[in-house]
């Protein structure tokens, strides 16, 4: 890329002209796993309050038509369709993330390219092609502007994910690359997102109407609407007004594959990431027999800075708190073992002798956490254990399980999406949905990738 050259107009030239055929093996595998994982934490998130609200108000206010809401039967406009199913897949916390932006990528990517995949009667090949070109535009962006935006404290999923789902828009539509440009710049000049939000339905319903903006300033850049295209260079834009005028070298796309380096973590927990070194490390010393529960009188949680700015709640009392919570992710460790979505209902989270555990456990950032440490673990963590005679233990996880380092297998991943998908569906139908996505490729109409039963349409009667 010139250096005289806006980054949406990099981004779209490469994006506009992407086929299937380019994309290398593996980043297809590391897409379709993103692919489950996102479909899946849909499915279970689309009964939750957040979800069915959007979709209530959604039916009401919204055109009806080709693109589906998981879950559900009814089917609603492209930009309907991916505000509801982006508030339903983040609804629960459970999907993805993505270290450059610290975003929930593949959560607003997905939803955006399904529903204009399904309104345009594409296949499976080009919804798959759709979403690699959405992560790795963003993920690309995200990049140049270094992980200073998220110290800043916007919430970059809302920031950034209007990039990922436009991009995905565009190509699903076939935008030649001027048009894509002005598309991406349109999006971007409505994006905003505040941490604020964290441990409210703002936080999903932020992802809804992020994947929903990036569909419709695709669709008004097909009409023929214009954008800024300089937005992310110019003295008013992206990098000025939102990152202190920190902007690297774009990384391109097709060259560098971020669905590859450094990944994407597909969570084991429906937990903030910022806890899950620290639980994993925690999981070690009580499963190796170097403490037992009834000896523990203080948990002590030495973590970086980010970890502290994410997990807010010390004492939570309901589930979206809990989830922000290190005291209630180390305390439901060790008295619950795993901790599952069943396990967060006000009735867990309130359980005395759980709430008289988070009062033993403490968090604190040390001078450990050097520049190199935090690369090495971002958010990692060392936890010390002081037993009741004053003893201690301690553990270091860098990278948990469920990271792009530590994946979870295919098998540990469809467990998951099946634990999911059937909070919604019958298990046969997750079963058969779930082989549909593991060959995408193949599937030759995606508006029938959904199922549409008697099941559920007695779940929406």
């Amino acid at each position: 890329m010139s250096d005289l050259t806006p980054t949406l107009v990099a981004l779209s030239r490469w994006s506009s002209t992407v086929r299937l055929a380019q994309v290398p093996p593996a980043v297809r595998h590391a897409a379709k796993r993103c692919l489950i994982d996102t479909l899946g934490v849909t499915l279970a998130g689309s009964h939750s309050d957040v979800a069915t609200q959007a979709r209530t108000i959604s039916l009401a206010v919204s055109a009806a038509g080709h693109s589906g809401l998981p879950g559900h039967v009814q089917r609603l406009s492209a930009p309907a369709a991916a505000f509801v199913n982006a508030t339903a897949g983040h609804a629960l916390d459970f999907d993805d993330n993505c270290y450059p932006g610290v975003v929930h990528g593949s959560v607003v990517i997905l939803p955006a390219a399904l529903a204009v995949a399904q309104m345009r009667d594409l296949d499976g090949a080009a919804l798959l092609t759709a979403f690699v070109v959405g992560a790795e535009c963003e993920y690309a962006l995200a990049k140049a502007l270094t992980g200073q935006l998220y110290e800043r404290r916007w919430w970059t999923t809302g920031l950034l994910g209007v990039v990922g789902a436009c991009a995905a828009a565009c190509h699903a539509l076939g935008l030649d690359a001027e048009r894509t440009a002005s598309a991406l710049g349109i999006a971007l000049c409505t994006t905003a997102a505040m941490k604020a939000g964290f441990g409210t339905d703002a936080k999903a319903l932020m992802a809804g109407r992020t994947s929903e903006a990036g569909v419709m300033a695709a669709l008004l850049a097909e009409q023929g609407s214009r954008g800024p295209v300089d937005l992310v260079e110019h003295a008013n834009g992206l990098a000025a007004m939102f990152n202190a005028g920190v902007l690297k070298a774009l990384p391109l796309p097709g060259v560098h594959w971020s669905l590859l380096d450094p990944g994407v973590d597909i969570k084991r927990l429906p937990l903030c990431l910022s806890s899950h070194a620290a639980v994993d490390a925690l999981k070690d010393m009580l499963e190796s027999g170097a403490v037992a529960v009834t000896e523990i009188a203080d948990i002590l949680c030495d973590v970086p800075p980010i970890v502290i700015q994410n997990l807010t709640h010390a004492l939570p009392t309901q589930r979206q708190q809990a989830q922000f919570s290190m005291p209630f992710a180390m305390a439901g460790t060790c008295l619950l073992g795993d901790i599952t979505l069943a396990a967060l209902t006000p009735q867990t989270i309130n359980r005395p002798d759980m709430q008289r555990l988070m009062q033993r456990v403490r968090m604190h950032s040390s001078e450990r956490w050097n520049t190199a440490l935090m690369e090495q673990a971002p958010e990692g963590a060392w936890v010390k254990v002081v037993r009741t005679d004053g003893s201690c233990v301690e553990r270091f996880c860098a990278r948990p399980l469920g990271s792009a380092a530590n994946p979870l297998s295919q098998a540990q991943l469809r467990d998951k999406f099946m634990a999911c998908a059937t909070l919604a569906m019958p298990a046969a139908q997750a079963q058969a949905l779930l082989e549909h996505l593991e060959q995408l490729e193949r599937i030759p109409r995606v508006r029938h990738l959904l199922p549409d039963s008697h099941a559920l349409e007695q779940s929406d009667s």
